[in-house]
């Protein structure tokens, strides 16, 4: 059921490939909420993924744009400015690769060439997102960004590899730039810390699928879906949550701060 609650406000979604990706299912929530929005992606993803079908369900203009390009962001925030015909009133980014869990390195042997670029593109693309948006003054007041994270930043998880200190970079820069944004234009930057989610980036990781029915034992509520993730994300873009900023926000049942269930002490007799 739709409540109107993004009646008028306008936004950019980065990182929409499927239907299975977070992206996806915020961008068509944000549509049903009353938003307009625009969506972008690299010029790669956007060959591989079904972004088209996306653009056609929301009405929605695609702008290519590579977040590790400051010409591209600078072409995206200032044709969204015309499309929309003035300012943004939210950002979702939902940006992240690892080369090194790509090709199967483990933590202690990575290549460092691949970890620059998976930092690049999954933790410093917010920066320059942020960067190129306030210089360009791109955002409206109590304007609202959010990021998507995972708890791999705080806790060792050893299959996501080099993608914790890319999360963990992800969430310094929010709180970073929070600061200065939410000084200068009351604008307000958060990260949703989400549930292991069957998305086509998180299948790639090792051992994916057990994880996902460990948190699910773990979990007091279960595991948060894409769908219920972008619920959510709604609610952060609304003008209801506008005192809350440079906070990371788990969304993930319960698991974060469960230290053991009983599900799960009870399989471990078995």
């Amino acid at each position: 059921m739709a409540h109107n609650l993004l009646q008028g406000k306008k936004g950019i979604i980065f990182g929409a490939l499927d239907e299975n990706s977070i992206a996806w299912k915020t961008a068509m929530r944000c549509v049903e909420e009353g938003a307009q929005i625009v969506l972008t992606n690299a010029p790669i993803a956007l060959r591989m993924g079904e972004i088209n079908k996306l653009a056609e369900a929301c009405k929605a203009p695609v702008i290519p744009a590579d977040a590790t390009s400051l010409d591209d962001l600078n072409n995206l925030f200032t044709k969204s400015m015309e499309h929309f015909g003035g300012k943004i009133d939210f950002v979702l980014h939902s940006i992240g690769m690892s080369v090194n869990v790509r090709k199967g390195k483990p933590y202690t042997d990575l290549d460092y060439d691949f970890f620059h670029k998976g930092l690049d593109i999954s933790a410093m693309s917010l920066h320059r997102v942020l960067q190129t948006a306030y210089k360009l003054d791109a955002l409206n007041e109590w304007g609202s960004v959010v990021a998507l994270t995972y708890i791999a930043a705080q806790r060792v998880f050893p299959d996501y590899s080099d993608m914790a200190d890319a999360k963990s970079m992800l969430e310094s820069i929010s709180r970073s730039f929070g600061y200065h944004y939410g000084v200068k234009k009351k604008v307000r930057i958060n990260t949703i810390s989400q549930s292991p989610t069957r998305t086509t980036a998180g299948s790639g990781v090792k051992g994916f699928g057990d994880f996902i029915s460990y948190a699910e034992k773990m979990s007091p509520l279960g595991n948060a879906s894409a769908d219920q993730c972008a619920d959510y994300t709604v609610t952060l873009f609304s003008d209801y949550t506008r005192m809350v900023t440079m906070q990371n926000l788990f969304h993930d049942g319960g698991f974060s701060y469960t230290g053991v269930s009983q599900a799960v002490i009870e399989s471990m007799g078995e």
